[in-house]
């Protein structure tokens, strides 16, 4: 894959296999962490780490050092960046979600339909945000509980 996007002049971005939901199985065992993506990567095409370019920016980014491109892994499970996130998911049904791996959502519609202002709104998910906890990937066991309760990632656009 490196190959062909690197000669087609496209970034290719890696992520580690995901705990999405309780319905893939998932295990730590499965996982291939991002340091050895990138060892395989650099045995083929040698690299050299990319500053980000912004904060909260979740790819760790790498470029060719024959200047043909860049390449990303993204490394949510063996480097979690949840203390930098910036990302939040809203469901059909109006909820905001400040995790992928929340156990549940905050009721947007409600405001909204209940005639809420866009301060009043705007202020609402700015407490929402200020006071969430959500850690997930700074938690995660070396093995995902099924019974563990959370939103499939799928659910809510992950």
């Amino acid at each position: 894959m490196a190959r062909y996007f690197r000669e087609h002049g496209d970034t290719l971005r890696f992520i580690e296999y995901m705990d999405v939901g309780a319905t893939n199985g998932w295990r730590m065992d499965d996982v291939v962490p991002a340091a050895e993506i990138v060892e395989r990567l650099a045995r083929e095409f040698p690299l050299e780490p990319v500053e980000s370019g912004y904060r909260g920016e979740v790819a760790r980014r790498y470029a060719y050092r024959d200047g043909a491109g860049e390449v990303g892994v993204i490394a949510s499970v063996t480097q979690p960046f949840c203390g930098d996130c910036t990302r939040s998911r809203l469901s059909a049904e109006g909820k905001l979600y400040t995790c992928l791996f929340a156990v549940g959502g905050h009721d947007l519609r409600a405001l909204i339909r209940g005639g809420a202002s866009d301060t009043e709104l705007a202020e609402s998910l700015a407490r929402l945000w200020r006071v969430r906890g959500d850690r997930y990937s700074e938690i995660r066991s070396q093995r995902t509980e099924p019974s563990a309760p959370r939103v499939e990632m799928s659910y809510i656009g992950g």
